[in-house]
């Protein structure tokens, strides 16, 4: 095997070595076969290219076609034209699994589910990462910098991880690295023998090295310099990248910290993945459970209250958590008058469902669990400790169902005076518009259970809303208030909203985040997926404690305390269940039974009701969509060509017309002069700066096999540029552009066609512009440290008069 093969081949074991870093975000882990698959077939694209060979641009051009066909092949081929062109379809597919996939990293926890989004992005992150490997190790020969993109590829994989990546995929990424690097100083070696440098040999002592000279020299200090910033990338970019924990689905939120006795729990926001989870085309099962409640209408499965609004979203205090007491504190501000019921639930958890928050029904009285799990007191909630989460999960809840009383809500004493400052505060951004509209609809309200029920009924019932999950989302105060302007939104929407009118009525108020009951099994078990996550709000009142209302149209079920029907001073007797409650499940409880048939048909009762109705077809891609294909395939059609152009912008301006000032002659004359050799560069023979113009034109003519005129043009023009750059008086010698124009003519002859199409689509001398950008960024840093140097000195000279 070659030089640049072997360097070809580290390239390649070195970004499959840093890739092995992402391992454990994703699970199963199958997809680092396929991009393994896919990366060699980009490396052999690469090979072939620099066989040929292809100006390295091109090359690089080629190995990115190849990785966009192989990408539209293996995730977008349905809608490919002929099964691998990316066409206006292709791409809106690959978009739609792109933002997918960032929907999905933001609500699964680790391992997240190698959903198609997800393996389009790790496939993708690893083909392009792989491909500026290779291009920097092998195409350009520097190695060094090559491990830049290793170390981001890394720093991902840790960042996501909230820094707790392995030490052994560290070592691999290593290794890969310094794999790379001996591959390159061999191949370095091969070709020019080994390197000595230092001072001269002193008598009696023997011949310094490389390492030996006080002042490194240029690569060792260049590999200090890409050391430096190695490190900082590797310290600043997962500081910096949000850990793959978050969201209501998959996210394992803020853990316990401590030695098990204490710790808090961090405020998040679970809600970013709740409106996907309501849309997903598949209704995944999330949890299984049996339970001895006799309705399970009641059977809401409570993740997390989020308690405090700052205006931008709602999200759950940073709270004191502890260790899960046996039983659970009785719930806050429960009276022992208020009718309530002893349930068992038993659930199990899906094996892809993973998320630190432990979905219980409200309020629980005890929690039987293995693993760590800490309980949070004020939201009555279980967070998983050290990384513990709900993936597979077997556990049985004791709760109470509570059955308060119409009378005893509406006679329900004040809160606590702190519980009503913390629950009743609302952002001074609130616009106006949501208490004025709140004291509006509870207007002849005389108590805060009126108010409440009248705030439902209105968002519910009769304020002209409709349920669409498809709308934007948002929780912050201008949403709101917009919201309720527009009337259109999902639960997010309805139980923020209502929770928000709750406070600035005085009315202690939080959201609280789970699961609708779900539907019911053959074998007696109740089935949750991922269309039944739901947002509701909770008001406190004096004696019952925390109380649900559901304002959301066409999903869950209205509280019996909050129905008209329920009777005012007769509460339920706890022992027997409520005659009106069939003793069968509801064939779909998660669906309001007040949907009338009509809208049921139509799709607008939710997921649950619409699941037989077939989703529309679609009506084609819209106009961005056209048009950033459009543009995509100008951009694929123009690349390849740049070079062409270029060179044929240079070929202009050096032939163009000029002056008549001597000067203007020697710049005519020098500018034919370097057409020619660039010229016979593209044919393949490359300039040789250290020969005279006479020799070099007569190896031009050597080897580019040139007679004739065009030997006598190119010995013309040879002569011409001596006699500009040695002559006292610099004479202008007419007909050059004549003579360049029969030099390339002699040169497309000789040549083959091959070589003749390399010149004009990939031409060698179009690397000059790279060397003219660097040696432009050259002087900019040596103005700049001029600059600075002089500040310096200006500034220490006005420091000594001082």
């Amino acid at each position: 095997m070659s030089g640049r093969g072997r360097l070809a081949l580290c390239a390649y074991l070195a970004t499959v070595l840093a890739a092995c870093s992402m391992l454990p975000l994703v699970d199963p882990a199958s997809w680092i076969l396929q991009a393994a698959f896919l990366l060699a077939i980009v490396a052999g694209v690469g090979a072939l290219a620099r066989r040929v060979p292809l100006a390295r641009p091109l090359t690089v051009l080629a190995q990115s076609v190849v990785a966009l066909l192989l990408l539209t092949l293996v995730f977008a081929r349905h809608q490919a034209l002929g099964g691998v062109l990316p066409g206006p379809d292709a791409v809106e597919q690959l978009n739609s699994l792109l933002q997918q996939g960032t929907s999905d990293v933001g609500q699964y926890a680790i391992p997240a589910p190698a959903t198609a989004g997800i393996r389009l992005m790790m496939v993708g992150g690893v083909l392009i990462i792989g491909l500026a490997v290779d291009a920097l190790a092998v195409t350009f020969r520097s190695a060094a910098p090559a491990g830049l993109p290793l170390l981001a590829l890394y720093s991902v994989a840790a960042g996501l991880s909230s820094g707790g990546a392995s030490w052994l995929w560290f070592v691999l990424a290593a290794a890969g690295y310094l794999l790379l690097l001996l591959a390159e100083g061999r191949d370095r070696l091969s070709q020019w023998g080994r390197v000595f440098g230092g001072a001269a040999r002193a008598p009696g002592r023997a011949q310094q090295g490389v390492f030996d000279n006080a002042a490194p020299l240029a690569p060792v200090r260049t590999g200090r310099r890409i050391g430096v910033l190695a490190l900082g990338i590797a310290l600043v970019i997962p500081a910096m990248l949000p850990a793959l924990n978050g969201g209501l689905l998959g996210g394992a939120g803020g853990g316990g910290g401590g030695d098990g006795s204490g710790g808090t729990i961090s405020a998040v926001n679970p809600l970013v993945s709740l409106q996907n989870s309501l849309n997903q085309p598949e209704d995944r099962e999330v949890l299984r459970y049996n339970t001895n409640a006799e309705d399970t209408k009641e059977m809401y499965l409570r993740i997390v209250a989020l308690d405090e609004f700052d205006g931008a979203s709602w999200k759950s205090s940073e709270r004191h958590i502890k260790d899960v007491p046996d039983p659970l504190p009785r719930p806050d501000g429960l009276s022992p008058v208020v009718a309530t019921t002893e349930v068992q639930t038993s659930v199990s958890a899906a094996g892809w469902y993973a998320q630190s928050w432990l979905p219980m029904p409200f309020p629980a009285t005890q929690v039987k669990i293995k693993g760590d799990w800490r309980f949070e007191p004020v939201g009555r909630t279980l967070v998983g400790d050290r990384k513990q989460t709900t993936r597979g999960a077997q556990y049985t809840v004791g709760s109470l169902l509570i059955r308060p009383t119409a009378a005893q809500l509406a006679n329900a004493a004040p809160a606590p005076a702190d519980l009503l400052k913390e629950y009743t505060r609302v952002p001074d951004s609130l616009p106006s518009v949501v208490s004025a509209t709140a004291r509006q609809v509870t207007g002849g309200a005389v108590n805060n259970y009126e108010k409440a029920v009248k705030l439902q009924d209105w968002f519910s019932t009769n304020g002209g809303f409709t349920y669409n999950t498809h709308v934007q989302s948002g929780s912050g105060t201008e949403a709101i208030a917009n919201f309720l302007q527009e009337k259109e939104g999902f639960c997010v929407h309805f139980s923020f909203s209502m929770a928000a009118m709750a406070r600035t009525l005085g009315i202690p108020a939080r959201v609280a985040v789970g699961f609708t009951p779900g539907t019911p099994r053959p074998d007696g078990t109740m089935s949750v997926g991922l269309r039944d996550a739901h947002a509701w709000p909770e008001l406190y009142f004096q004696g019952v404690g925390w109380t649900r209302f559901e304002p959301t149209p066409t999903r869950g079920t209205a509280p019996d305390y909050t129905r008209r029907q329920t009777p005012a001073g007769n509460p339920s007797n706890p022992a027997e269940p409520s005659k009106r409650a069939s003793a069968e499940p509801s064939a779909a409880p998660s669906v309001s039974d007040s949907c009338p048939p009509a809208a049921r048909r139509l799709g607008d009762c939710g997921p649950s009701a619409a699941a037989g109705v077939a989703a529309p077809t679609d009506g084609g891609p819209s106009a961005s969509a056209l048009a950033g294909a459009a543009l995509g395939a100008a951009v694929l059609l123009t690349l390849p060509l740049l070079p062409l152009l270029w060179r044929t912008r240079i070929r202009a301006r050096r032939l163009g017309s000029g002056g008549r000032t001597p000067a203007d002659a020697v710049a005519r004359t020098l500018a034919a002069w370097q057409e020619i050799t660039d010229t016979a560069w593209d044919y393949g023979i490359p300039p040789d700066d250290s020969r005279t113009p006479r020799k070099a034109a007569a190896r031009i003519v050597r080897l580019g096999g040139l007679d004739g005129a065009a030997a006598e043009s190119v010995h013309r023009a040879a002569s011409a540029v001596e006699q500009v750059l040695y002559a006292p008086v610099p004479q202008p010698t007419p007909g050059l552009v004549d003579d360049v124009t029969r030099v390339t003519t002699g040169l497309r002859t000789q040549a083959t066609h091959r070589q003749t199409l390399r010149a004009i689509l990939a031409p060698r001398s179009a690397v000059r512009v790279i060397w003219t950008v660097t040696l432009r960024w050259d002087r900019a840093k040596r103005g700049v440290a001029g600059w600075v140097r002089a500040a310096g000195a200006r500034g220490r000279a006005g420091g000594a008069r001082g």
